[in-house]
C-alpha cells in the first residue's frame, strides 16, 4: 500500500493493518523456513511497511 493511502487511515485502521501485516510477515517467514518461499523480495516489503505503519501511528499521537 502506497504511502498516501496510508496516511488517509485513522489510528484504528492502521492499526488493524498492522495486525494483518504481522500475520503476513509470520507466513512469510514460516515459508522461508520451509524452502516454499518464491517471491523472497515481498519479505522485504512487508518489513517496510510495518515499520511505515509504525511511524505513521506515532506520528498521529
Amino acid at each position: 500500500m502506497e504511502l498516501k493511502q496510508l496516511r488517509e487511515k485513522s489510528a484504528d485502521e492502521l492499526k488493524a493493518h498492522l495486525v494483518e501485516l504481522h500475520k503476513e510477515s509470520f507466513a512469510l517467514r514460516m515459508q522461508k523456513a520451509t524452502g516454499q518461499l518464491a517471491k523472497t523480495h515481498e519479505a522485504r516489503r512487508v518489513r517496510r511497511e510495518i515499520a511505515r505503519v509504525n511511524t505513521l501511528l506515532g506520528q498521529k499521537k
